[in-house]
């Protein structure tokens, strides 16, 4: 548990923090000042930002309004100015993707399109036109991406389409590509590894070859691979991403989601080898976790983290390791940093500690339904024609 780890005393039994951090989570009363200090080292955030209670329409509208001023301030309806604000807007937002809860960088995602919409029908050059499809085509895809991790897929499926279309007026084949990678990733939590695999194939051919797009999309394909069981086409792909990855840079936003970061390889690896049952996953799972919980490296990341340690659970089942699997995975349901899209890989690790028979088993499937277990199914609908 992410507090444990922070606190400077043992804290109560797990059932008793399971009920205290869904009080907290629900708003049914404020953490005092013990544990909001604790959750504030977990997040590496103020207390201020934290629990003051800031309206959100209000901090959204903030964002928005800034750019409106700027705007005001030129002489035509839209100018460089506002542009380059609105694309650093863009970068900053799919940056803070990884460590912002999904549904409140939706809220955000939506209100910069507003206001990309609002601008669009503005007096501008064509060349502003062009910029203007493209940053909406970027926050149409971001907006699908937090969707699918809500499990919202009718919206998400609008928003894809959206995305691709945006991209084709704007002649970004860049978006589409990931238009169908994030397609094959909702398909891959869906259990449908066959149209997984098709969609992954479909963005590379789109993708400009080792770009950001295609490097993802070829990962995509390697963990629809392994969820068919398929080890040497698993490995293959694996083989294609470090190949493309081994002589490239760190990009200057690391955490950029449409940029490809070569220090993530090695948990995408994590994540294929585990779904494919191979031993070998538990080294690089264990590696993965401690880097992402390291204060080094921009410190830690408790979101991925989370993520992590149902990879390094899967691959310690796989190793015959129930017991620890179970201690890993009571970690990650425990810290509340799982996105709905994630709750079938914790399921699906809790389901093979029961497996074994083991008595923690008990514990690990009550926490788990009390902080997530009130989620509801959401059906897939068909994306693509």
């Amino acid at each position: 548990m992410q507090l444990s780890k922070v606190a400077d005393r043992v804290l109560p039994e797990p059932e008793s923090m399971v009920r205290r951090i869904r009080d907290h989570e629900c708003g049914k009363h404020r953490p005092d000042d013990e544990y909001a200090e604790l959750y504030c080292r977990v997040y590496g955030l103020s207390e201020h930002a934290l629990f003051d209670g800031v309206d959100e329409e209000t901090y959204l509208g903030d964002e928005i309004d800034a750019m409106e001023l700027a705007r005001r301030a030129g002489a035509s309806d839209v100018g460089r100015e506002t542009l380059e604000r609105l694309e650093r807007a863009v970068d900053d937002l799919a940056s803070a993707y990884p460590c912002t809860p999904p549904a409140e960088l939706l809220g955000r995602v939506k209100r910069h399109l507003e206001y990309v919409v609002r601008l669009i029908d503005g007096r501008k050059t064509l060349a502003e036109h062009r910029r203007l499809l493209v940053a909406g085509g970027w926050l149409s895809l971001l907006a699908a991406t937090c969707h699918i991790d809500l499990r919202q897929y009718p919206a998400a499926a609008a928003r894809l389409r959206t995305a691709g279309q945006l991209a084709d007026h704007g002649e970004q084949p860049e978006i589409k590509a990931w238009c169908l990678e994030t397609e094959a990733w909702q398909a891959l939590t869906e259990g449908e590894y066959q149209h997984a695999m098709i969609l992954s194939q479909g963005a590379q051919d789109v993708a400009s070859r080792r770009s950001s797009a295609y490097i993802q999309a070829t990962g995509q394909e390697g963990r629809a691979w392994a969820r068919m069981g398929k080890g040497t086409e698993t490995r293959a792909a694996l083989n294609r991403i470090h190949q493309m990855v081994s002589p490239m840079p760190m990009p200057d936003r690391p955490e950029h989601h449409f940029r490809y970061d070569p220090a993530k390889s090695e948990a995408y690896t994590a994540t294929t080898l585990s779904w494919l049952g191979d031993p070998a996953a538990v080294g690089y799972a264990r590696q993965v976790l401690a880097r992402l919980e390291s204060t080094e490296d921009g410190g830690p990341r408790p979101r991925r983290a989370a993520s992590a340690r149902l990879d390094l659970a899967l691959a310690l089942l796989a190793t015959d390791e129930p017991g620890e699997a179970g201690h890993i995975t009571l970690q990650a349901v425990m810290s509340g940093l799982l996105v709905p899209s994630n709750y079938w890989r914790a399921k699906e690790v809790i389901g093979g500690v029961e497996g074994h028979g083991l008595a923690e088993a008990v514990e690990l499937r009550e926490a788990y339904r009390e902080l997530y277990g009130r989620s509801s199914k959401a059906e897939r609908p068909q994306l693509s024609a």
